[in-house]
């Protein structure tokens, strides 16, 4: 699985920053991924936007072009509960934008 983790470029490693909060998931859970580091300014977004359909981070891109976002605790704790591969592979994709 490729996937690519759009986050902002602010290098914080809190439990209590988004970004840093699902990026620690997909290292714990042994996800391989490519950190795609955006603009600070939502007002900068547009690429963001046309990918997930809005402009907040984080956002998971996957081989197909499709992006996952919800909020952070929720990406966080579905990558630990059973792995990405559950998560992305569930018949409701909740959270997904084809872009």
């Amino acid at each position: 699985m490729s996937i690519r983790l759009h986050r902002c470029p602010i290098p914080i490693k809190a439990d209590r920053h988004p970004c840093w909060r699902v990026e620690k998931a997909l290292e714990e859970a042994g996800v391989p991924y490519e950190v795609v580091k955006g603009p600070v300014r939502p007002g900068k977004r547009d690429e963001l936007e046309r990918l997930s359909g809005q402009r907040k981070y984080p956002v998971i891109e996957l081989a197909d072009g499709s992006a996952y976002r919800r909020e952070s605790k929720e990406m966080a704790s579905a990558i630990r509960a059973g792995g990405l591969e559950d998560t992305l592979s569930s018949s409701s994709r909740s959270g997904f934008h084809a872009s």
